[in-house]
């Protein structure tokens, strides 16, 4: 894995940090929404956006895809490329954030994004990136935790105004995409980790016909 860093060196920081901070910061289990959107579908090439300490890397993996994950925090990579060789597993690490990562369009037959904190900016770039990376007849597929809009930062906290959500995706998506899940929904939540207490989901999935 290369220690070359493609991003915003403060983002960088900032999620090193928060790694750092604890021992593990997740629950080390995959995502609920990703196993049950993803069951059905034949493996091939997936991208995994901010992968964290790469549980569902690692199961994206095990599971035959051809894994790339995605990540600002060097930290986080340590630990996830850790649990890849303990499971027996390859996956393809990448440094960087979404953006900078100027990934080759239509890469990807899955584009998962579990919870990302991806920065909104006034031309919606993450969004289109994850747009972008979806190659034709691949699912895109963006999980967020519901009622983050009526969240009141504490201080230091994130302010979830400042961040991509599935509708702001859903709202680039034309004729070229069929949405095949836009819906609120209980959380398959696994025991421990940050974001727990989380109980329903904001679930996006999508398909690009071209």
């Amino acid at each position: 894995m290369s220690d070359t860093y493609l991003g915003d060196p403060a983002v960088r920081a900032e999620w090193d940090r928060r790694y750092a901070d604890r021992g593990q910061l997740w629950s080390g289990r995959p995502n609920g929404a990703l196993v049950a959107e993803v069951a059905g579908l034949p493996a091939g090439r997936a991208l995994d956006v901010g992968c964290g300490e790469g549980a569902d890397a690692v199961w994206l993996a095990a599971a035959g895809w051809d894994v790339t994950a995605l990540e600002v925090s060097g930290v986080a990579l340590e630990r996830a490329a850790g649990h890849a060789r303990d499971a027996g597993v390859t996956v393809g690490w990448v440094h960087a954030g979404l953006v900078e990562a100027q990934l080759a369009p239509g890469s990807f037959d899955l584009v998962s994004a579990q919870y990302p904190a991806l920065l909104r900016t006034p031309d919606a770039a993450a969004e289109r990136a994850l747009l972008a990376a979806v190659a034709p007849g691949g699912t895109l597929l963006v999980v967020h935790h519901a009622g983050m809009e009526d969240h009141e930062p504490a201080d230091g906290d994130f302010d979830p105004a400042d961040f991509v959500s599935p509708s702001m995706v859903a709202a680039l998506l034309d004729d070229g995409w069929e949405v095949e899940r836009d819906e609120r929904r209980p959380r398959v939540a696994p025991d421990g980790g940050a974001g727990a207490h989380h109980v329903e989901d904001l679930v996006l999935r999508a398909r690009r016909r071209r």
